[in-house]
């Protein structure tokens, strides 16, 4: 999501706020400015450029990205890995100019990485995981909704086994 999307949803929460007569709630969380945010997203087709109106990537450095991914896969003997190097491999060639597109696509070679490292793992490994997750997270779960909680564990595991298995994150977020 483009920082200038965030930046307006943001602005347009609070001037929204501040324009109410009476205000009976307190904004004290991001989570206040998301239908704001995902409004602005929406309005916004354009990639997003910085603050000097570049595009957001440099010509070839997404090309350069997957297939850096790519050799890191490359050297593990897993099919999945090389297979999804060979994905990679191929949109690095097409080098691809619609980046919603090619995170969609990311997303899902990613989630089939962390399958196979989930598969792979332990129960002892995914136990530790989950035991260090829920120690890190204790002092912040009064304050989560559910839905905050599920997503943010459901991150934290997927990141952790992505490490232990030395694989790469793939989104261009990473880039």
């Amino acid at each position: 999501m483009p920082l200038e999307a965030v930046l307006k949803g943001i602005e347009r929460t609070f001037e929204k706020w501040r324009s109410k007569k009476t205000r009976t709630r307190l904004v004290n969380s991001l989570a206040f400015c998301a239908q704001e945010v995902l409004a602005a997203a929406r309005e916004s087709d354009e990639p997003a450029p910085d603050s000097q109106g570049k595009p957001a990537f440099a010509p070839g450095e997404v090309a350069q990205y997957l297939r850096r991914n790519a050799a890191t896969l490359r050297k593990r003997d897993a099919p999945i890995c090389q297979e999804t190097a060979a994905a990679l491999e191929r949109l690095a060639a097409e080098d691809p100019t619609d980046l919603e597109a090619l995170e969609q696509r990311l997303t899902v070679l990613e989630e089939r990485l962390i399958a196979a490292a989930v598969e792979a793992s332990t129960e002892d490994q995914l136990l530790e995981h989950r035991q260090t997750m829920d120690r890190q997270l204790a002092p912040y779960r009064r304050k989560m909704t559910a839905d905050q909680l599920s997503m943010l564990e459901k991150q934290y595991l997927q990141r952790q086994v992505l490490e232990k298995a030395a694989l790469p994150r793939l989104s261009l977020f990473y880039l």
